[in-house]
């Protein structure tokens, strides 16, 4: 293959990826839409009467957790007071010693255990929904009376059957990892703005 060739190759592939992320966007909008805005309440409800907005994941999901955490301490884009938003990745002693200590299973849970509260809510991020330290940290919260987000893909996996009735199941219909992270990076956004919609109002 010549280097024209290559390269009109890339960019179909580019083209591509474009095309499949946009259309699961649009096609995983109908399920996901009202679960979204359940959460979304769910999550301002907490916020409001002074509880945290917890999250965990793995790898990428860990970005996600710290991105969405960042959103609501800093600001998403309007301008409000600082809301209390915890990623339980990010304190690499803390995770360390509990995995050193222990095991990895625990790296999350013993957080949780340490500071979540009744009234708070965990966002379980998982693009499987088979992360064995986030269903431990799923257990952990169920035990304190912390309601769980769940943001997974491909069915859900064991996460689907670890989450109670009060909880929130935000799965993205679709089997390949990018795909679910992209999918789950925009709901992230629409929790988000969700949560200063209910909180400031529609003229924000």
């Amino acid at each position: 293959m010549g280097h024209a060739e290559q390269h009109a190759a890339l960019v179909a592939r580019v083209a591509g990826h474009f095309a499949e992320s946009a259309k699961l966007k649009l096609d995983a909008v109908q399920g996901l839409a009202d679960p979204i805005a359940r959460a979304g309440a769910l999550m301002a409800q907490a916020l409001r009467a002074g509880g945290k907005a917890l999250a965990c994941g793995n790898g990428g999901s860990a970005a996600d957790a710290q991105h969405f955490a960042a959103e609501l301490v800093n600001r998403f884009e309007a301008e409000r007071a600082p809301l209390a938003g915890v990623a339980l990745t990010t304190d690499s002693s803390t995770l360390t010693s509990i995995a050193n200590d222990y095991d990895y299973l625990q790296v999350f849970s013993k957080q949780v255990r340490a500071i979540g509260r009744r009234g708070d809510v965990l966002l379980a991020i998982s693009t499987s929904g088979n992360s064995a330290n986030v269903i431990a940290a799923m257990a952990a919260a169920h035990e304190l009376g912390v309601r769980v987000v769940a943001l997974t893909g491909n069915g859900g996996g064991k996460m689907a059957a670890a989450l109670g009735a009060d909880d929130v199941h935000l799965c993205v219909p679709h089997k390949r990892t990018a795909r679910i992270q992209e999918v789950h990076l925009l709901i992230l956004h629409c929790l988000c703005d969700a949560i200063d919609f209910q909180m400031l109002g529609p003229q924000q």
